[in-house]
C-alpha cells in the first residue's frame, strides 16, 4: 500500500489534482474517489491516458502498473495528504463556519486581505469533506495566507475538517436553522458549528501567533449565542467587532440600503470613522462586511486597502446579487436558504427604500419534521413585513398557508411548482418593482428572472 509519505513525495513533483476525467490535468495526481452512483476507480486508466501522472486508487483490480498508487481508501488518503500538506505551511489560516453568509464573508476576507498579501481561498462553495482537502492542496509556498470555508451538515463534520485545514484563526458567522434534518434541531446545529471554537480553543491548534496559548477568534460581539458559546468553552484570544460596544477592534453602522449598502465604520483604537459605498445589498451583510474589516485591521492592512477591498467586492453566484433590468430591480439570491436566511432577507426588503416591493420566496429544503412549521412561519414573517406582493412556490409553502389567514393588505399568491409559478407571472407581469427572489437551489428560481 502507498503511504501518505510516499504519496507527498510525489505530490511535491506533481503538485496538481485531478478528480474528474472530464478535466484531467497534465501531469496531475488522478484520485479516483467513489460517489453515490459512480466509482472513479474504474475510470483511472482513462484518467492516466488524458494525462495524468499517477492514479491513486483502493480497488486492485484496476492497478495496471507502477503509476497506479493503491491505498486503503481513496478519499482517507486525499484527506490525510492534505492534512500532511497543512503541516507543512508556516502561514496563518483563517477557518470560517457558519448557518448563513459564509461563502460572502469568506469573499470578502479574502478580497480584502488579498490587497496585502498573496492569498489561497476556498473556490465557490467547496467547503465539505472533499473540497477543504483539495483546496489546502492548492497553497504553495508561495502563499501567505489563507482563507478556508467549512461548511456542514452533520455533527462531527467540522471537527474533520479543522483537522485537515488546522486553521490559527477562525470566525463563525452565526448560529441558526439550516439543515435541521441532520443536525437533529436547533441545538445540534449550535453544537456542530461550536466544533470550530472547540478546536480552536484546545490543544489540536497547531499553528499559533507567537506568545499566544490559544489560536485567535473573531466574534460579533452583538450576537449573545456566539459570545455565551465563547465563554462556556473558555475561549480567551478574541477579537470583537459588530454594531455597538467598547471592546470591539472594529464597529460599524448602515448609513444607506437603496438598495446597496452605504456603511459607516469605526476603527475604536484610532477613533477615525470611514463612510464606504459597497456593492452588497441586505442589512444582514453589514456583519459580514465588518468582519473582513476587522480581520484586515487585525492583519494590520491599511484603511486604503482595506476600503478599497470592501468597495471593490462585487457578489456573485446568485447571493445578493443585484440584477438591474428595464422595468424592475432583482434581489438574487436564490442560491440557498434556511428559515434564519429568509427572515434576514424579508426584514431587508422590509427595510429598503423602493417605491414598490415583491417578495417571491421558493421552498426550503432539509427542514426535516419542522418544515411545515418553518414554512409556516416564513409565511407569517412575509405577511408581517409591508410590501405590495408576495408569492410562494412549493409544496412546502402551499401545505403550510392553510395554517394562516391571509392579510388584508397586499397581493398574495401560492404556487405548488416553479412551473406553475412561470405561467402566473407569464399572465400577470411584475414592472416598476423591486423584487426579491429567493429560496433553496433545488428549487431552480433562476429561471423566473427572463420574466422580469
Amino acid at each position: 500500500m502507498t503511504t501518505t509519505k510516499q504519496l507527498y513525495l510525489l505530490y511535491q513533483q506533481h503538485p496538481v489534482i485531478s478528480t474528474d476525467t472530464r478535466k484531467i490535468a497534465n501531469n496531475s495526481l488522478f484520485f479516483a474517489l467513489k460517489g453515490d452512483k459512480f466509482d472513479a476507480n474504474v475510470f483511472a486508466k482513462q484518467a492516466i491516458e488524458a494525462g495524468a501522472a499517477y492514479a491513486v486508487i483502493d480497488n486492485p483490480e484496476y492497478k495496471l502498473g507502477d503509476r497506479y498508487l493503491l491505498v486503503d481508501d481513496v478519499l482517507t488518503s486525499l484527506q490525510d495528504l492534505a492534512r500532511h500538506h497543512r503541516r507543512q505551511l508556516n502561514i496563518p489560516v483563517i477557518g470560517l463556519t457558519g448557518t448563513n453568509g459564509k461563502t460572502t464573508t469568506k469573499e470578502l476576507i479574502n478580497t480584502v486581505l488579498s490587497q496585502h498579501f498573496k492569498t489561497q481561498a476556498t473556490q465557490g462553495n467547496l467547503n465539505n469533506h472533499i473540497g477543504v482537502p483539495l483546496t489546502i492542496l492548492t497553497i504553495d509556498a508561495t502563499h501567505e495566507l489563507a482563507v478556508i470555508e467549512m461548511g456542514a451538515n452533520h455533527q462531527k463534520e467540522i471537527e474533520l475538517l479543522c483537522s485537515i485545514a488546522q486553521p490559527s484563526h477562525g470566525l463563525i458567522t452565526n448560529v441558526g436553522k439550516a439543515h435541521l434534518e441532520g443536525f437533529g434541531g436547533v441545538e445540534g446545529v449550535k453544537k456542530a458549528k461550536g466544533e470550530l471554537y472547540d478546536y480552536l480553543g484546545g490543544a489540536g491548534s497547531e499553528w499559533r501567533e507567537p506568545g499566544k496559548d490559544q489560536a485567535c477568534v473573531f466574534i460579533n460581539s452583538d450576537d449573545d449565542i456566539l459570545t455565551k458559546m465563547a465563554a462556556d468553552r473558555g475561549l480567551n484570544n478574541i477579537i470583537y467587532y459588530g454594531n455597538t460596544g467598547a471592546s470591539n477592534l472594529v464597529s460599524g453602522e448602515i448609513v444607506e440600503n437603496a438598495p446597496l449598502l452605504t456603511l459607516r465604520w469605526t476603527n475604536n483604537a484610532k477613533r477615525e470613522s470611514y463612510t464606504i459605498k459597497t456593492q452588497l445589498t441586505g442589512a444582514y451583510n453589514l456583519n459580514n462586511i465588518l468582519a473582513a474589516i476587522s480581520i484586515g485591521t487585525y492583519f494590520n492592512l491599511t484603511t486604503n486597502q482595506i476600503n478599497n477591498g470592501i468597495e471593490g467586492y462585487q457578489p456573485k453566484n446568485n447571493r445578493s446579487q443585484i440584477v438591474q433590468t428595464a422595468t424592475n430591480t432583482l434581489i438574487c439570491d436564490y442560491y440557498n436558504a434556511n428559515p434564519s436566511s429568509m427572515v434576514v432577507a424579508i426584514e431587508n426588503v422590509g427595510k429598503i427604500d423602493a417605491k414598490r416591493k415583491v417578495l417571491i420566496l421558493g421552498d426550503m429544503f432539509e427542514m426535516g419534521q419542522e418544515s411545515i412549521a418553518e414554512h409556516t412561519a416564513v409565511i407569517k414573517k412575509a405577511f408581517d413585513t409591508p410590501v405590495d406582493e408576495r408569492i410562494f412556490i412549493g409544496k412546502d409553502f402551499s401545505a403550510a398557508a392553510n395554517n394562516i389567514k391571509q392579510p388584508i393588505t397586499g397581493k398574495n399568491s401560492f404556487y405548488p411548482t416553479a412551473d406553475d409559478a412561470i405561467s402566473g407571472l407569464r399572465a400577470n407581469p411584475i414592472k416598476n418593482s423591486t423584487v426579491l427572489i429567493k429560496g433553496s437551489r433545488g428549487m431552480a428560481l433562476e429561471r423566473l428572472v427572463e420574466l422580469f
